[in-house]
């Protein structure tokens, strides 16, 4: 399972070769469509459909959750709390990538401390 960030959609929303090669190596790892926690759009989105083009055009290859059950929030809030620090989006994240996911994301120190918590998740940069 991969799960994107704001970073990772805001970098596979780019449309370069860097973006190209990162989708066919998750395509073809099996890690394709990945999955965008609803919350994570607040960050990624600006509400201008113009500069919005791009990420829009991304979200539409995804599986975007939008529900945020309960237990998700409280595993989310456990770990924003070992880790002591991070958002609560970053923790959401962290949280949907348990057990056994990959986060991409282009600024890794907040979720490389939630995931050192999480069980099974790995952390991918550029």
């Amino acid at each position: 399972m991969l799960v994107l960030d704001s970073g990772g959609v805001s970098l596979l929303a780019e449309r370069n070769q860097q973006a190209a090669a990162l989708i066919l190596a998750f395509r073809r790892a099996g890690l394709w469509p990945p999955m965008v926690p609803s919350v994570v759009l607040a960050e990624s989105l600006t509400g201008h459909a113009g500069r919005d083009a791009a990420v829009n055009r991304l979200l539409k290859t995804c599986a975007v959750f939008e529900a945020v059950p309960e237990a998700l929030a409280r595993r989310a809030a456990w770990l924003r709390t070992r880790a002591g620090r991070g958002s609560a989006v970053d923790a959401l994240v962290a949280a949907a990538a348990e057990p056994g996911g990959t986060i991409l994301t282009q600024d890794p120190a907040d979720l490389d401390a939630l995931a050192s918590h999480a069980t099974g998740v790995a952390i991918r940069h550029p």
